[in-house]
């Protein structure tokens, strides 16, 4: 009976892939790209992300490399138009800067606000 009610209870599951553009700015400014593929539920999602910025040997700036696991927990509606999110993760990261390689755990921590555009199509902007 309990899992009865449980299972009618249950909201369905959703499943996204995110492509993404962003900055990475220590110590100069430079592009970073790449993907995020994700599923959850109401309230809680998890996602894996993976990040690649390019090296400039003129400043000095590495390129960076990053995969991440993540949790989302965010408000089960939007709100004028906007679903708020905050999210927490790790994973491992490899900076190259003129052949010199670090490869390591990184971790990260962040939230923004998921953008209703059209039927399932959503824009994220979100700071970490």
């Amino acid at each position: 009976m309990f899992t009865a009610i449980l299972l009618a209870l249950a909201s369905p599951a959703w499943a996204d892939l995110t492509a993404f553009v962003g900055t990475t700015t220590t110590p100069a400014n430079r592009a970073a790209r790449g993907f995020a593929v994700g599923a959850g539920l109401l309230v809680i999602g998890f996602e894996f992300e993976y990040s690649d910025t390019k090296e400039d040997l003129a400043e000095g700036a590495p390129s960076l490399r990053t995969g991440m696991g993540n949790v989302l927990i965010q408000t089960p509606i939007f709100v004028f138009g906007m679903q708020p999110y905050f999210t927490t993760g790790g994973g491992g990261f490899r900076e190259n800067l003129n052949g010199t390689t670090e490869t390591s755990f990184g971790a990260n921590t962040g939230g923004g606000v998921k953008v209703h555009l059209l039927g399932p199509v959503r824009a994220r902007f979100d700071y970490r």
